[in-house]
């Protein structure tokens, strides 16, 4: 198993705080997957506005998270590296269920489909074994 600690993806990712949404990775095969995990805490600067009453992690960083784990299996290539993968399209994307505080949200891209500068990933997003987001994401690298 390929490691990754939030310094390393770093290297790898042009995120940071806060919108860097991957905590770690627990595998990774460049060019090809990555599987990373997203420690949701009652502390994330988006449950004050999303929703006071009832915080739940808004769809769009979900996928956004799913995006970044992917890029971790895209830019690790070695002819990626230094680049920066765009989001190209976002299709099929189904939210099963919500995430909220104390949620470790696991996050799952497997790269489907790379042409060029241009790929495929589908996506999928679960806790605790319950899917709560799939999506098949487009992504260019420039």
């Amino acid at each position: 198993m390929n490691k990754l600690g939030v310094k390393e993806i770093e290297q790898i990712l042009p995120h940071r705080h806060p919108f860097l949404l991957v905590d770690y990775i627990e595998d990774y095969e460049p060019g090809k997957f990555a599987v990373g995990y997203k420690c949701v805490t009652f502390r994330e600067d988006f449950f004050k506005g999303h929703f006071p009453q009832e915080p739940v992690m808004p769809g769009v960083l979900m996928v956004e998270a799913l995006a970044q784990t992917g890029a971790v299996a895209i830019l690790s290539l070695e002819e990626n590296k230094g680049k920066i993968a765009y989001f190209g399209g976002i299709k099929n994307c189904r939210f099963r269920g919500k995430v909220v505080p104390g949620d470790k949200l696991r996050l799952e891209t497997t790269i489907i489909k790379c042409k060029g500068p241009v790929g495929v990933g589908h996506a999928v997003a679960s806790v605790d074994g319950k899917v709560v987001v799939d999506a098949e994401l487009t992504f260019m690298i420039g």
